[in-house]
């Protein structure tokens, strides 16, 4: 298969391609991990505003997923890691939707890809999976400490703030919600940057199949290792049910396949 001519894909180690793609002109880049079968469905990862395609909860996700046949993109968000652009400049809300769609475009081109799409986001990545999903059509998503609009978002640390005033990360998705389905929410219960309250709202509002998924005292950071793993294995598991429902081509809309379920205790 011919790859598209702003489409790189270049051998990094066993089982792991660096995929270069450019999104508005920017060249971004990225890690596809590749698991052993052919015909195999990808998710593709955001991460939060300051951090990049290094995020040890990507890293740990895509080693999971490959075990289990699931290919996973993740890469850097203009501005970010090994991609192009002045990372004051160029982020924005919309900056990194335009950078999904593309990761998704690019990765589902790859030789191998059955066009099965996945999404995972992480914070700021949380939201821009959301607000990406009606476009993108996922067979599964999952996010983690997911804030559904930006002026309540606190504590995040500079330049988060000036970001947050007047910039291009001033949103407010609410009205996405109810559109969103197939859907696993996790949210730590003592996060003090992304209220837990946005967790309860995405549920609420959000259409079946979905789950609420507390993490009892977790942080923003997910820093303890027993969530880690917690979190690493549902989000698998979300994955794989949704991929073996047969939905998310982006060709087509995924319906409703299994019951709305809420784990875990949020206060």
């Amino acid at each position: 298969m011919k790859m598209p001519p702003r489409i790189k894909v270049a051998a990094s180690r066993p089982g792991i391609e660096r995929l270069i793609f450019t999104a508005d002109g920017y060249r971004l880049a990225g890690l596809l991990h590749r698991p052993a079968r052919q015909g195999f469905p990808v998710v593709v990862g955001c991460h939060g505003l300051q951090s990049d395609a290094a995020s040890p909860k990507q890293r740990a996700l895509a080693q999971a997923c490959t075990a289990r046949g699931i290919a996973f993109l993740r890469f850097d968000h203009r501005g970010c890691g090994a991609s192009e652009g002045a990372f004051a400049a160029v982020t924005s809300l919309a900056g990194r939707v335009s950078d999904l769609r593309a990761a998704a475009g690019a990765v589902l081109r790859v030789p191998g890809a059955d066009g099965r799409l996945g999404l995972f986001g992480s914070s700021l990545g949380a939201a821009v999976c959301m607000a990406a999903a009606e476009a993108l059509k996922p067979a599964a998503m999952v996010l983690f400490a997911a804030p559904v609009r930006s002026r309540t978002i606190a504590g995040g640390p500079s330049p988060a703030a000036a970001f947050q005033e007047g910039a291009g990360l001033d949103f407010d998705l609410g009205a996405v919600l109810p559109r969103l389905h197939h859907l696993l929410v996790i949210h730590g219960t003592a996060d003090t940057v992304v209220p837990v309250a946005d967790a309860r709202e995405i549920f609420a509002a959000a259409g079946d199949p979905k789950r609420l998924l507390g993490l009892p005292g977790g942080d923003h950071r997910m820093s303890d290792p027993v969530h880690q793993g917690l979190f690493v294995a549902e989000a698998v598991d979300w994955f794989a049910a949704g991929f073996e429902a047969g939905h998310g081509k982006l060709s087509e809309r995924p319906g409703p396949s299994h019951k709305s379920r809420l784990s875990g205790r949020f206060p």
